[in-house]
């Protein structure tokens, strides 16, 4: 990512009056992304542009430039239709595995067209998605990136037995808890590295 991103960027978040913490959850990323996008080492995926310039209060044109983004750090989304089970699991799985890069959706159209171009390690889905639901985004996901890993969280544990006829490898009750996020790694088809632990995805 160049520096002139990276610089605009905090720019613009300090002339909004937004800290890095405040603009991570607007954004519904963790704010170590932030971070990283404002040290011009990691640049937030072209799908994420459109968000990033609506809370800012920008044009995206404003804020696109050539920079490509880094794929080594671990990448996990959570999709859940619902605002607030949404931003309280992105903040859990910040605190639980700091070392990831975490996206939170609320559309699945909009997790998809991130997963396009950005392959996901671990998706985790709430099954009831409006019009749309979990399973069904679970196979579009798979078919993309066949080693994607996922799990549903939802409020009605009665999903489960439907829920391992998928290609998930596991299945959450809400709400979602560190010991959840934990107790589910060990089961993942595609373990992820044990950088998603530390902060800035680096073994010590």
């Amino acid at each position: 990512m160049t520096v002139s991103f990276a610089e605009r960027l905090r720019k613009l978040r300090t002339e909004k009056g937004l800290s890095q913490q405040q603009l991570a959850v607007k954004m519904m990323v963790d704010r170590s992304s932030i971070a990283r996008w404002e040290n011009g080492t990691r640049s937030p995926d072209i799908t994420l542009m459109p968000r990033l310039a609506e809370c800012l209060g920008v044009d995206v044109s404003d804020l696109l430039d050539d920079g490509s983004a880094d794929h080594a750090i671990p990448r996990i989304i959570l999709v859940d239709d619902e605002k607030p089970n949404l931003a309280g699991a992105v903040r859990i799985l910040c605190e639980t595995l700091p070392g990831a890069e975490i996206t939170g959706f609320l559309r699945p159209s909009e997790a998809l067209m991130f997963a396009r171009s950005n392959p996901v390690n671990l998706a985790i889905l709430d099954i009831e998605l409006g019009r749309s639901n979990g399973f069904e985004l679970c196979e579009k996901l798979t078919a993309l990136h066949p080693e994607t890993n996922v799990v549903f969280l939802t409020a009605w544990p009665e999903h489960s037995l439907e829920a391992w006829k998928t290609k998930a490898c596991g299945f959450l009750v809400k709400p979602l808890l560190p010991a959840d996020v934990l107790a589910i790694l060990p089961k993942l088809k595609y373990p992820l590295p044990d950088s998603i632990f530390n902060r800035g995805g680096t073994n010590p």
